[in-house]
């Protein structure tokens, strides 16, 4: 048919070809080019404008050069003057909350973030070290950054590190986790999961508080949200 390439495809080794009048992708049929195996990371593509009436929490907006994560938001409609959102806004980068306001339909930037999965392989003086498993780059992220997910974080466990103009600049952890309690008072006989809850220390640092019939030695799994048990493993 006109205009389209003529193509060639041989099941027999020597005679594999994929070709068309101006190029030949191969001619060995058992090699294999391994650029269609390179990995990109997957960036949600901007198919609308950005603006605060679109705000919700969790989303990511650049403000004043810098990237943002929205904690809280509210929506204000005053019986005079033009309606606004009321945000408080954690940055990326310092790590500091900010209020800011802004005018109701005002386009807003959009933070250009995308998450990549990285596993934590070991801690190196105060850095945390996370590792590609497929390239073997390294990336690492000093204590401050890290901050209170330290007490969740146990080498071998995947995360999310999130990147903005191809710079790690926070990280997420799984949602529930695998921890080892590795201190804590003795059950009692008769002690049931509605008959109170005991401090226990996990393999990490990390306090939580647990049923009366949990012993040391025991698997739990925690919601590294709010730090809740959640049952055993």
């Amino acid at each position: 048919m006109a205009g389209l390439p003529n193509l060639k495809l041989s099941l027999f080794p020597n005679s594999c070809s994929l070709s068309s009048s101006s190029s030949s992708l191969c001619s060995n049929p058992f090699i294999v080019s391994t650029s269609i195996f390179r990995r990109t990371p997957y960036r949600f593509p901007k198919i609308f404008a950005f603006s605060s009436n679109d705000i919700k929490v969790g989303s990511n907006v650049e403000v004043d050069g810098a990237p943002c994560k929205v904690i809280e938001f509210l929506h204000v409609k005053p019986g005079k003057g033009a309606a606004f959102v009321r945000t408080t806004l954690r940055n990326y980068i310092t790590g500091n909350s900010v209020e800011k306001t802004f005018r109701a339909g005002s386009k807003i930037e959009e933070a250009n973030i995308y998450k990549e999965t990285k596993q934590f392989t070991y801690r190196d003086g105060a850095q945390y070290v996370f590792m590609d498993l497929i390239t073997y780059e390294e990336y690492r992220l000093n204590e401050k950054e890290v901050g209170d997910k330290a007490k969740f974080l146990k080498e071998g466990m995947d995360c999310n590190l999130l990147f903005w103009n191809g710079k790690v600049i926070d990280f997420e952890l799984p949602i529930t986790v695998k921890l080892t309690v590795v201190d804590v008072d003795p059950g009692l006989k008769g002690d049931t999961a509605q008959g109170g809850s005991k401090p226990a220390t996990l393999d990490t640092g990390a306090v939580v508080n647990v049923p009366l019939f949990i012993n040391r030695g025991e698997e739990i799994m925690v919601d590294t949200r709010n730090g809740q048990y959640m049952g055993r493993a």
